[in-house]
């Protein structure tokens, strides 16, 4: 799951606040934000952050669900390669 589907489904709602509120409360534009949203933009660790400090639930959340979104999005993308590559043991 990318995070801007867990802000756009679970969070902003249960927020009560508009998107414009949000993004203004964040301290972005309402584009980034939308871009999030819609899942065009990454959470980086600046806007963990943010969103983390804003939801009460600290940073590593946000920044976790990204890179999980990420290591999967890039396992889908060059799985086949990865199965070409031997594991090799250190000796």
């Amino acid at each position: 799951m990318h995070p801007g589907e867990l802000l756009r489904e679970e969070i902003l709602p249960a927020l009560g606040k508009s998107k414009t509120e949000i993004a203004g409360l964040l301290g972005i534009s309402r584009q980034t934000l939308y871009d999030i949203l819609e899942e065009k933009q990454p959470v980086t660790p600046a806007m963990a952050l943010r969103l983390g400090k804003l939801c009460g639930n600290g940073p590593r959340l946000w920044i976790n669900i990204q890179r999980t979104y990420d290591l999967w999005k890039a396992e889908r993308e060059i799985g086949k390669d990865l199965e070409r590559i031997p594991t090799l043991q250190v000796a």
